[in-house]
């Protein structure tokens, strides 16, 4: 923003003629009384006060890992601070309307305000806020709703600054305001955010150190580790700005930071944990025969981080519940649609946190917790067969949801029956009734449906449009429009070809051949005659014995 703002500034001078000397000689000029002819005059000091300003603001990042860039910090605060003051007396002149006076009136408030704020001049500070505060509620009320919005949001943006500098006068009760102001929007943004993150830091550590111990299902654990006891202080507040969220968006960001706190608390109890290797392997006591303290605690935390995620999935059914009922007009609108498999995993993830509930160590032999978590269970199941049951409504396995249906009434009247001495246990889940009766409906429309669906089937269904997925070569007798012939996925024949059984070349193997006497054939082998000279030259002339 602040390149912005210089190549801004150089535009606008260039435009406006209005050089300060040549590229060898400065010659500085202020914008007067006299040469207001034009309003961007006022936008080349408007320019120089944020210029200033975003400075102010990226040394304010950089002055984290670097302090000296501090004063820095404070030089340009001041610079933009002059600025908006001169901003402000040539908004005075005739030639300048009433809501350009009061815009820099409020302006000039805002800078000089941030600059006190960083100076930690609270009462000063406070006071140039409250002034910035009051003209823009002013310029709200006398605009159009449109013009309005804006000016709102600059009053919602001041707020926090003003309680935190009320609460650094004296004033506890902006305590209060800030923790529920940080809590429904979910995080403060800019000056304020790391200034108020530290503040309920330290005001919960505080209120920490009086806090010693714990009490959850009958039994007492001491807390020991600050940051456990730093989040379980604030877990009540948590809870509540997520009852109070005024959207699904903001409470999911809830969601997310109370489940990040827990995940950090269980980690500080972990480290804990792991110096005392055998009391951690050898948890059960061999007196009381309940865990030791720290796993105990262990626990607790491992419960609330479950219970949370339960609660966030469960919060995400009800918005997808609700976009189901109005799937019509989403499609419609051409939006994607949720389906009822999207309800299936968050009931899957439910369920299965669930079982990691029953498994959480010093609670194996609590009777109640298990039997208050496995109505909780029988709860959720029966859910996520309704959704199953919807999906094979949707692909017309009329059969297949049907049965379905029947278990979520199994598991819903299991439910009635169980729950007599847990039904405050069982308040913040779903209305089993509720389904009950939808389950009911939906059978009678399922029934209606399949029936219909089945005399579609048997009108349109023509023997010459049936595929049966043979390939080409094994119908020739039986006449089929498939226009897959004529496409370049084509089945003329199984290729490649199956196998077919052959019958085996018989193999012999001769092993009584070593073992064999065969009779002597001297007598039947004829006796060549022995001849010498005599007989060779007969041979040659043809002469033969």
């Amino acid at each position: 923003f602040r390149g912005y703002c210089s190549r801004r500034l150089r535009r606008l001078r260039k435009t406006l003629n209005f050089k300060m000397g040549n590229r060898h000689k400065f010659t500085g000029k202020k914008v007067t009384e006299e040469i207001l002819s034009d309003n961007r005059y006022l936008l080349l000091i408007l320019m120089d006060a944020e210029r200033a300003w975003s400075y102010a603001m990226q040394l304010k990042q950089e002055a984290n890992t670097e302090p000296r860039k501090r004063f820095h910090l404070l030089s340009r605060l001041r610079k933009a601070v002059k600025h908006a003051e001169e901003l402000e007396r040539l908004c005075e002149s005739n030639r300048v309307d009433a809501k350009t006076k009061l815009e820099a009136q409020a302006y000039m408030a805002y800078l000089t305000g941030m600059l006190r704020f960083e100076h930690q001049e609270w009462k000063a500070a406070m006071e140039a806020f409250n002034k910035c505060k009051t003209i823009y509620e002013k310029l709200a009320n006398a605009f159009t709703e449109e013009q309005a919005v804006l000016y709102n949001q600059r009053v919602e943006e001041i707020s926090p600054n003003i309680r935190y500098c009320a609460y650094n006068i004296g004033d506890q009760s902006a305590m209060n305001e800030l923790m529920q102001m940080r809590l429904r929007s979910g995080g403060t943004e800019g000056l304020l955010a790391e200034k108020l993150e530290a503040l309920i830091t330290q005001t919960r550590a505080k209120q920490a150190a009086t806090m010693s111990e714990v009490e959850w299902r009958g039994r007492t654990v001491p807390v020991k580790i600050d940051k456990v006891r730093i989040f379980l202080l604030g877990l009540a507040d948590n809870e509540a700005a997520i009852v109070q969220a005024e959207n699904e968006e903001t409470k999911e960001r809830l969601f997310e930071s109370l489940l990040s706190e827990c995940r950090d608390a269980i980690q500080a109890v972990r480290e804990d944990l792991k110096p005392d290797q055998k009391q951690r392997e050898h948890s059960l006591e061999n007196d009381s025969g309940k865990v030791s303290n720290i796993q105990y605690l262990h626990s607790y935390l491992t419960y609330i981080k479950l219970s949370t995620a339960i609660k966030r999935n469960e919060s995400m059914a009800k918005s997808l519940q609700k976009a189901l009922l109005q799937q019509q007009r989403s499609e419609e609108d051409g939006k994607r649609t949720p389906r009822p498999q999207d309800l299936i995993r968050l009931y899957d993830i439910i369920l299965q946190n669930l079982v990691e509930l029953t498994q959480l160590p010093g609670l194996e032999e609590d009777k109640n917790f298990q039997k208050e978590i496995g109505l909780k269970t029988l709860v959720y199941k029966a859910y996520r067969c309704f959704f199953i049951a919807q999906s094979y409504v949707l692909v017309k396995k009329w059969s297949e949801a049907l049965v379905l249906y029947e278990r979520v009434l199994k598991y819903a009247r299991e439910v009635q029956s169980g729950a007599g001495a847990y039904t405050n246990s069982l308040k913040e889940l779903p209305d089993v009734q509720d389904l009950i009766t939808q389950v009911n409906a939906e059978k009678y429309s399922l029934q209606a449906a399949a029936i219909l669906d089945a005399n579609d089937t048997h009108e349109t269904e023509s023997p010459s449009q049936v595929k049966d997925g043979k390939p080409l070569s094994e119908r020739f007798e039986t006449f089929c429009l498939d226009p897959s012939l004529v496409s370049k996925q084509v089945s003329l024949v199984h290729f490649p070809p199956g196998f077919q059984p052959i019958p085996c070349k018989p193999l012999f193997f001769d092993l009584a051949l070593n073992h064999v006497a065969f009779p002597p054939l001297e007598d039947k082998v004829e006796q060549k005659a022995k001849s010498g000279l005599t007989g060779y030259i007969k041979g040659i002339f043809g002469f033969k014995s």
